[in-house]
């Protein structure tokens, strides 16, 4: 009886919070209204586009105050980030690769906020500290994001971000002496670095000076070549495209320095152009594939042939042998014929070609010659997703690293030649990865489409409906969701919960075929897709609508806000993290401009109308019972522009009249995704799953 009434209490002291609304800043509404080829939009919250205004900081400052307010109420959530600390605290590495006479790798002890780099002399030398970037910031704020080393291996490029903005910052470091050079570049977005002789291939845009550098529209990319030791100013201008400012330039030279190869894309959509200089007799830049009609991707050179992967008249892929000089289609020849399983990755190394496909999202592999043979198939520890298996041309063998939902990064050695692999290393995490299982179901969406959902918990889990749920997804930009370890999961699984992980159309996973399927005008299929999902766990039992949490982050945060218009009677929680919400405008602002061809855009008439039907902010209504929603955001995210989640929020905040809290949370000094370290990380986790459990009347720990 005490026991009884002790539960009781608990559950309405964790549901107090939700008998009476929450006191919201007053976020002033402008008379502005966009007219849309005769459709007038009302748009009160534009003010907010300005994220820098002093009214915007106001509004910024009040929501943090009443979301932290909020959060110091629940019981559990120093005890959840006790846990997660816990857990976090365990030594983790990447696989290592190989430059020259040493290995690189990097390596966290645990709780370092960002990972440090290491380099040996061979696999059993000792290892020593390459580059600390815990070193390059007082507080943590200057992110790593890339390195690449010259030929000769003496030097060694890097990226850095601050404060987790897209835009990056070059530096070069004598890999001998670890001293730094005074190589400085800056006003680079989504580029890499290619040696080629004293010097790398880089793209770069106009400079983005002033306040408003994480908003203003980035156009007019340019391949460069910087020459050590000379300043930015005297970089070589390598190519352009004035006519096309969309366009963007990837510059890679190959293994044996006689090429430069040149991936000119345009916008998020993955066809592309591809161009090619012979650097021996320095020819004229010549283009191989001059129509955005399918993707084409360099993968060696082969005798002065060039081996592409393309989904051209072959949606899940195929790798030809092309003539760079008379690259015709009726010359092509196919090494690699596409098959029912879509071709993810291709490495030549080692004097073959390491292929990796996806079945239902799972990672298989096999070996073929360079003329298109199959030698074998590699055994990999299980059902699950493998990566990796890059190197140079005539490396013997490769790392690659396996994981699963519960299985942290494991190290694998593989002898190219003798087709076997080695462990490597392994984690030593403080879990219990044998008391859960993983699964991979098939549901049937609104038309009937088969789609797959993986499905984690514990062993013996009963299926009562009553399982604390959360429910992911993406569906977008052609991008994969696949098994991969997510630490952010195991408190949930430890407290009788389970996740869930829908493979969406507008994905990867089938190939282009699936991704045009939930793409335009076609979004409405990602939408149905992740509403049958949620329906499918319910109706298995899994969970019931009052247990049900959705989560989804950029693309996947525009699924969170639309489903929750649409079906808000379906979830108890709601997680929009960085999402896309504005679909009217998000082409205004930093990159956005490149998702037209993804989602379409609000200027084409027939695009306006789809837009509108599903669009998070313009769908919001009065009068309907949402569910708790907890939405995130960065204030340094010049991807996702931070306001419309600033606009989703007021708007959301001003139209429910209901009990269930609307909160904001904004990260400082965190980009999309970039500059999230240990501690932020913890934080944000922590956060989530104590708002999902406290909205569902639940403790933890």
């Amino acid at each position: 009886m005490k026991t009884a009434l002790k539960v009781f209490l608990i559950l309405l002291a964790f549901n107090f919070v939700s008998f009476a609304q929450l006191k919201y800043p007053k976020a002033h509404k402008d008379n502005i209204v966009d007219n849309y080829f005769g459709t007038k939009v009302p748009a009160p919250y534009q003010w907010m586009e300005n994220i820098n205004s002093k009214a915007v900081r106001t509004w910024i400052n009040e929501e943090k105050k009443i979301t932290e307010n909020y959060f110091s109420k629940i019981p559990f959530r120093n005890k959840l980030k006790k846990r997660f600390t816990q857990l976090w605290n365990y030594e983790r590495y990447s696989a290592p690769r190989k430059e020259g006479k040493y290995y690189f790798f990097s390596k966290n002890n645990g709780l370092q906020e960002q990972s440090v780099v290491y380099y040996q002399k061979g696999l059993n030398g000792k290892a020593k500290i390459f580059l600390d970037p815990n070193t390059l910031s007082k507080n943590n704020t200057v992110t790593l994001m890339g390195m690449s080393f010259s030929k000769d291996y003496k030097y060694c490029s890097y990226s850095i971000s601050r404060g987790g903005s897209d835009w990056r910052e070059f530096y070069v470091m004598n890999v001998a002496t670890r001293k730094k050079l005074k190589d400085h570049l800056q006003w680079i977005k989504f580029s890499g670095m290619s040696w080629y002789k004293h010097g790398f291939y880089y793209s770069r845009y106009p400079s983005a000076k002033g306040k408003n550098r994480l908003k203003i529209k980035v156009e007019n990319q340019k391949l460069y070549y910087h020459k050590l030791g000379q300043p930015q100013s005297k970089d070589v201008l390598v190519y352009q495209d004035s006519k096309h400012p969309q366009r963007g330039f990837d510059g890679y030279v190959t293994d044996d320095q006689k090429y430069l190869i040149i991936n000119i894309w345009e916008g998020a959509s993955n066809n592309n152009l591809l161009a090619f200089q012979n650097l021996q007799t320095k020819s004229k830049i010549k283009m191989i594939f001059n129509k955005l009609e399918a993707q084409y991707s360099f993968v060696d050179d082969n005798n002065g042939k060039f081996l592409i992967l393309t989904n051209f008249k072959a949606p899940n892929f195929k790798v030809i042998l092309i003539d760079p000089l008379d690259p015709q289609k009726k010359n092509w020849k196919t090494i690699i014929p596409e098959s029912k399983n879509v071709i993810n990755n291709v490495s030549s190394v080692g004097g073959k070609l390491i292929v990796s496909y996806l079945k239902d999202a799972n990672t298989e592999v096999t070996v073929f010659t360079l003329n298109g043979k199959k030698l074998y198939d590699v055994k990999l520890p299980g059902i699950g997703t493998a990566s990796g298996f890059t190197g140079h041309k005539n490396d013997k063998e490769v790392f690659y690293t396996f994981t699963t939902f519960t299985v942290p990064p494991t190290i694998y050695r593989y002898n190219i030649a003798k087709n076997k692999s080695v462990l490597f290393r392994k984690s030593d995490l403080k879990f219990d990865i044998n008391n859960y299982i993983t699964k991979e179901v098939f549901y049937k969406s609104k038309d009937g489409t088969r789609v797959p959902l993986f499905i984690v918990h514990k062993k013996g889990l009963k299926l009562n409906g009553e399982n604390p749920t959360m429910l992911y997804g993406y569906g977008g930009f052609d991008i994969s969701m696949r098994p991969a370890f997510r630490l952010s999961i195991l408190p949930l699984l430890e407290n009788g919960g389970i996740y869930a992980m829908a493979c969406l159309r507008g994905g990867g996973e089938y190939g282009e075929k699936w991704h045009k399927a939930g793409m335009l005008g076609n979004k409405q299929n990602v939408f149905n897709d992740f509403i049958w999902a949620a329906k499918y766990l319910i109706a298995h039992k899994y969970t019931s609508p009052k247990r049900l949490a959705i989560y989804g982050a950029s693309n996947g945060g525009l699924l969170i806000g639309a489903v929750t218009n649409q079906r808000p009677d379906l979830f108890r929680v709601a997680i929009p993290e960085m999402g896309v919400l504005d679909m009217l405008r998000f082409q205004k602002f930093t990159i956005g401009w490149a998702w037209v061809s993804e989602y379409g855009s609000s200027a084409d008439k027939k695009q306006f109308e789809y837009l509108y039907k599903y669009s998070p902010l313009q769908n919001i209504r009065s009068g309907v019972n949402y569910p708790a929603v907890l939405v995130i955001t960065a204030d340094h995210d010049d991807r996702v522009f931070p306001a419309h989640s600033f606009k989703y929020t007021a708007t959301l905040q001003a139209k429910y009249k209901g009990k269930n809290p609307i909160l904001i949370k904004i990260e400082t000094n965190v980009g999309h995704g970039t500059g999230t370290n240990t501690t932020k990380a913890i934080n944000i986790y922590s956060d989530i799953l104590a708002f999902m459990f406290y909205n569902m009347g639940l403790s933890m720990y």
